[in-house]
């Protein structure tokens, strides 16, 4: 999910103040992934359910939330990296999370903002969403956790938990708002040939 700037100029202001702070291997050893681009089969692909909890999937975390903050987003999940598996990285109003096998457990309400995709070129639309959810999900040691989201937290939760189930935020829109969205992705990606 796409952040907005005042949250991105945060993640980067966050990212160099930690830079003094780790060891320079650490930082070599991260990397930036590629986001991969609507209409890859991998974005409409239910993810693999995370059954290792080990020093691999860690490595991929880290390099989840660096590509993450990297592309000025506030969530990202793993098939939009283009691996099909059920997780996801999140740092949204605060609340900075990773979710292993997420499942949304209670959602109410509603809210109705803009809501983008970094694997939509960060275009975005306005969409009804619930503005208050839990969702379940396992940590880095598998140990399963709950988290309440309210607002944009919430809108968050559920995009990046959609990502993981095969779905973009597109695939609640109407049709017609569908293919302004599709439309809009094409002129731009056309652009940045």
């Amino acid at each position: 999910m796409r952040a907005n700037t005042t949250g991105a100029k945060q993640s980067r202001a966050r990212r160099a103040s930690l830079k003094g702070h780790l060891p320079t291997q650490t930082l070599k050893l991260m990397a930036i992934l590629n986001i991969v681009s609507y209409p890859a089969s991998v974005l409409a692909t239910v993810g693999a359910p995370v059954e290792r909890f080990d020093e691999a999937l860690e490595k991929l975390v880290s390099d989840m939330f660096e590509t993450m903050y990297a592309a000025h987003g506030v969530g990202l999940a793993a098939p939009q990296v283009g691996l099909s598996l059920q997780l996801f990285t999140m740092d949204c109003e605060g609340t900075k999370i990773t979710a292993a096998n997420p499942s949304i457990v209670s959602a109410e309400g509603e809210q109705n903002d803009d809501e983008a995709c970094l694997s939509l070129a960060s275009l975005g639309a306005p969409l009804r969403r619930p503005n208050r959810v839990v969702l379940r999900a396992q940590d880095l040691r598998g140990q399963t956790f709950e988290i309440e989201g309210r607002g944009l937290v919430a809108r968050c939760l559920l995009h990046e938990t959609d990502h993981c189930n095969g779905l973009l935020f597109i695939d609640h829109l109407s049709p017609l708002k569908r293919d302004m969205v599709k439309r809009k992705f094409r002129k731009t990606m056309k652009r940045e040939r």
